[in-house]
């Protein structure tokens, strides 16, 4: 699947949604860039205007579909993120979506959904089954399936990021990203693979969403259980094409505690006074409990901001 991303795609795609999202920023992390002895970057997707970078992907996707599949309307499934992308890029472009979450997906992200207009079903009991009825749907109605993580046009939205990155630090280096099913480590990849070979890509997940991470030691699509983790927006199982992505894209990946994403967590708060999930978390989590030396200029994606406020709350007191 890698071999067919074009970084022209992307450049395309960043004309496309530019006047439907926000340019986020990128700033120096003076504690980080003592740590690497470089300067270290965060960009800040969780400033998104969803509050994440998931917009990005959904309306290049949705910008794309024929008349006829927008008459139709589409359906997504999502840990929380991508569903309010996609409401949010279906409302912006008058198309009907619904979206499809596990149960225990974060209330904020769920009242996002509902309050951009989107339909929302959050009765299965975790990620994988959400997919399962959202493509069922799907395949009922005729509505496009929106994939969370793949499609040319998705990866090319989220590609997006390292576009602006790249604009604003050319002599980039390396660049950090979580890791989920590969959607923003693919659409990153496609254009820095093409455009800038040298910059090295790693990953960051945590160790209750280790798909990608046991997958690529196995050198094969391993699946993993469902289980609780503050990373809600990197859980699920890789297919194939994640894997291959994975495979192309990455020069290292490492893993998390739920204990050091939490302390990352309670860092953004501490330190930037900021709001940050799990998920956009593990990055910084990553540089900061040294299982990542990052050559510099670094940037890091820090992805998504969505997270409960009694949670945040009871994480950041703690490590305060």
């Amino acid at each position: 699947m890698f071999e067919r991303l074009k970084a022209t795609a992307v450049h395309q795609a960043a004309k496309r949604i530019a006047p439907h999202i926000r340019r986020t920023p990128l700033v120096r992390s003076s504690e980080l860039s003592r740590l690497v002895a470089g300067d270290l970057y965060l960009k800040l997707e969780n400033q998104q205007i969803t509050g994440s970078f998931k917009l990005r992907g959904a309306l290049n996707a949705l910008s794309s579909l024929s008349p006829e599949k927008r008459g139709k309307g589409v359906v997504a499934s999502s840990a929380g993120n991508h569903g309010m992308g996609v409401a949010s890029a279906g409302k912006t472009l008058g198309i009907k979506a619904k979206i499809y979450v596990p149960r225990n997906a974060p209330k904020v992200k769920k009242d996002g959904i509902r309050s951009l207009g989107a339909e929302l079903d959050d009765t299965q009991p975790n990620y994988d089954a959400a997919m399962d009825a959202a493509k069922a749907f799907g395949r009922e109605t005729g509505r496009e399936y929106i994939n969370p993580c793949l499609g040319d046009d998705l990866l090319a939205g989220q590609g997006t990021v390292a576009l602006e990155i790249l604009e604003e630090l050319p002599n980039l280096r390396s660049l950090v990203v979580n890791v989920g099913g590969g959607g923003l480590l693919g659409g990153c990849a496609s254009l820095l693979r093409r455009e800038n070979p040298d910059v090295r890509i790693y990953g960051a997940q945590s160790e209750n969403t280790a798909a990608m991470t046991k997958s690529l030691r196995a050198k094969h699509v391993v699946p993993i259980e469902s289980v609780p983790t503050l990373a809600d927006g990197l859980a699920g199982l890789i297919d194939e094409d994640a894997y291959d992505i994975g495979v192309h894209a990455l020069d290292d990946i490492v893993t998390l505690t739920e204990e050091e994403i939490a302390e990352a967590i309670g860092w953004f708060a501490r330190e930037h006074d900021m709001r940050v999930e799990g998920a956009g978390a593990c990055g910084v989590g990553a540089v900061m409990h040294k299982k990542l030396k990052p050559e510099t200029p670094c940037a890091i994606v820090v992805s998504g901001g969505n997270i409960d406020e009694e949670r945040w709350r009871q994480i950041t007191s703690s490590n305060a």
